[in-house]
């Protein structure tokens, strides 16, 4: 690490100046000595310090040549680096390329091995299609020959495929025939499904209604006891409301027969409407009470017989 010339120089000094002076010998030296001393002592660093500053130069000139050369080491090493990492790239790029290559190689390998192997594959196979459609052929061979005499003796037809063509039709007719019986049985199968149901559901509605018809008559059977013992309440209802509207018109007729003994018997006699039995019955008990206190009075009245 670099010191500033100055921090230098002054440690320099420090290190040459003598030590503190003891407080004791100093009344024992004059001024003049005392000055003179300090002049050669600073004399004695002047020329320490020179002569450190002449060292200091050399080893700094030193110094510096020597850094000089390490940076052209460094500078060189550097350029040593990048030419070595350009060489290192350069043969990575080259191992790169060549295990791509290998790699490209490898599987144009396995896909000509692949395709290898389909291709033996599929000539194995057309060669047992080939097998079959031999023995095919030699069982056909017999149909031909009878294809060829029917051939003959069907002048309508001038080739056998005309005829194989024909008889395709007619099995295609067949089989066309075949489901059209097959779709008929199944609707006719659906419709006598549906027929069951529709069956099935009448029997389960004339049940049913059966079973509501018992309990609609159930129903009037109990309304009509109902309306029976109803009937018998009202007639008896209007029986006793009859009795009682006779009870009550005896009852009125006995009431104005007994007001009008009670008027027959009074000088001024209250002016009652023929319907209003309450006050009918009212001046009759007024009356009676009247006579009721007359009759006490006269029984107080009676002089009492002597001994």
């Amino acid at each position: 690490m670099a010191v500033p010339w100055e921090e230098y120089f002054r440690l320099a000094l420090q290190e040459k100046l003598p030590a503190k002076i003891p407080e004791q010998s100093v009344d024992h030296f004059p001024p003049v000595l005392r000055l003179l001393e300090k002049r050669q002592e600073l004399a004695d660093a002047d020329r320490g310090l020179r002569a450190q500053k002449e060292v200091f130069q050399t080893t700094r000139a030193a110094l510096k040549e020597r850094w000089e050369q390490l940076e052209q080491k460094e500078q060189e090493l550097k350029g040593s680096f990048v030419r070595f990492d350009k060489f290192l790239q350069d043969t990575e790029a080259r191992r790169n390329r060549a295990l791509r290559r290998a790699a490209q190689e490898r599987l144009q390998a396995d896909r000509r091995e692949a395709e290898a192997l389909r291709l033996r594959a599929q000539f194995e196979e057309l060669q047992r299609e080939r097998a079959r459609l031999r023995c095919r052929l030699e069982r056909l061979e017999p149909c031909a020959r009878l294809l060829g005499r029917v051939l003959e003796q069907l002048p309508e037809f001038q080739e056998i495929p005309e005829l194989v063509a024909r008889f395709d039709g007619l099995v295609d007719m067949q089989a066309a025939l075949r489901l059209t019986e097959r779709q008929r049985l199944a609707e006719l199968e659906e419709a006598r499904a549906r027929l069951q149901r529709l069956r099935d559901a009448g029997q389960s509605e004339l049940l049913g209604q059966g079973q509501q018809r018992v309990q609609l008559l159930e129903r009037l059977e109990a309304a009509r006891e109902r309306t029976l013992r109803w009937e018998s309440k009202w007639i008896q209802s209007q029986n006793t409301g009859a009795e009682k509207t006779l009870l009550l018109g005896r009852t009125r007729i006995a009431a104005l027969n007994l007001f009008q003994l009670v008027c027959r018997h009074k000088t001024h006699p209250p002016a009652l409407d023929i319907e209003d039995t309450e006050g009918q019955l009212e001046q009759v008990k007024l009356f009676i009470l009247d006579l009721s206190a007359m009759l006490a009075s006269l029984g107080q009245a009676k002089p009492t017989p002597a001994c």
